[in-house]
């Protein structure tokens, strides 16, 4: 679809429509910070065609008017095999967006996972919302603040630990450099920086007039420049701990008595070491392709790390997601449940809570249809025999 079709559609279909949604709402610099990869963007592109050029069997004439698509994650029953997964500086999209897709997700029944660096608090979050969420946490040099936030965590009932480890440096993305989110600027681009922010008068009053504070929650005392990017950047550049191991698990499984999810794992040899080290899941991501450039799509390395790791340790996996047809497919690759980043980023930042809602809603029509035009009627029975040969 054109952007000129685009523009012209009266109600969101898919997730690609409310990328457009997004588009036309939000700053440029903010669209790009959610919607760009690293370096020339190749994995990010390849995490979507990777997905594409894998093709479901159709079969006919099996009973599939029963569909079961719910799953068990960590001991909790939920309605998909799909998560909403962590997004940093969400608040800065929609009001306090991470309340906001918390909400949709429990009103729907399926998991959500808080980011260190989201907008919203901890706190915030668990106020807002009954059910059980996941928290997101990076290995930080400070551990005393990393101690602190799972014991805030641990306040808040949370159970599920997702412990990023992909970011020992932070890969360069062209788009926030051109846009001076990564560097200090001269007076003349900061001015078209703000001329940016103050061309979306939806976003104004929806975030910066509406959406206060606008701090990072979680980070309140360890980012004292607040939302401003040059000392979120330097937050990041003294704290991601480029000398962490395997060995510095044992460190978080004492200070965290739950499951332990190890999310940006893309080789099988991690996977297992993974599996050796304790924990209790791993999540096949390459970061939607904002770290290494080059690297492994998701849906390529995902087969390999579910027979690295065999049984008793389950393996998600995130990337380029956009459909429901898609986590039939990373289903029939091994996974046993989605997280999905970019497309509820999309739909906060262009309908808030109703439209995060709506592409679960999507989603769930999209994988009972190709289930059904597959013949199959559980996920748990899915596997490569749902696809064509490669």
């Amino acid at each position: 679809m054109s952007r000129k079709d685009q523009s012209m559609f009266l109600a969101p279909a898919s997730v690609l429509d409310y990328r457009e949604l997004a588009r036309r709402k939000i700053p440029r610099q903010l669209f790009d910070y959610i919607d760009g990869g690293a370096y020339e963007e190749h994995t990010m592109a390849e995490n979507l065609d990777a997905l594409r050029r894998i093709r479901l069997r159709q079969r006919i004439l099996r009973d599939v008017s029963e569909i079961d698509l719910d799953v068990e994650l960590f001991g909790e029953r939920y309605r998909l095999p799909v998560a909403l997964g962590p997004v940093g500086l969400m608040g800065m999209y929609a009001r306090r967006a991470e309340v906001q897709a918390a909400r949709a997700a429990e009103k729907f029944g399926v998991p959500f996972c808080e980011s260190t660096v989201s907008i919203c608090s901890i706190e915030e979050v668990r106020a807002a919302v009954e059910a059980p969420f996941w928290f997101q946490l990076y290995v930080m040099r400070d551990r005393g603040y990393a101690k602190e936030l799972m014991e805030r965590a641990l306040a808040a009932g949370v159970k599920v630990l997702v412990l990023t480890v992909d970011l020992a440096v932070v890969g360069a993305r062209y788009r926030d450099t051109r846009n001076g989110m990564t560097d200090p600027i001269p007076l003349g681009k900061k001015l078209i920086r703000a001329l940016d922010l103050i061309s979306h008068p939806r976003w104004l009053l929806d975030v910066p007039i509406g959406g206060k504070p606008l701090t990072f929650g979680n980070l309140e005392r360890a980012v004292p420049g607040g939302r401003n990017p040059a000392a979120f950047k330097e937050w990041v550049d003294s704290q991601f701990d480029p000398s962490v191991t395997f060995a510095d698990l044992e460190w978080v499984r004492e200070n965290w008595p739950h499951q332990i999810v190890l999310k940006g794992i893309l080789d099988p040899e991690d996977a297992r070491l993974a599996k050796e080290a304790g924990a209790n899941a791993i999540i096949v991501s390459n970061h939607g392709g904002r770290q290494l450039d080059g690297v492994l799509p998701t849906a390529e390395a995902l087969p390999r790390c579910v027979e690295a790791v065999g049984d008793g340790v389950d393996v998600l996996v995130d990337g380029g997601i956009r459909s429901g047809l898609d986590v039939v497919k990373m289903l029939a690759l091994g996974a046993k449940a989605c997280l999905l980043g970019r497309a509820w980023a999309y739909a906060v930042a262009g309908a808030g809570e109703v439209g995060v809602s709506h592409i679960l809603d999507i989603i769930e029509k999209e994988m009972r249809v190709a289930m059904a035009l597959g013949g199959e009627t559980s996920i748990h029975a899915l596997g490569p025999h749902v696809l064509e040969p490669r």
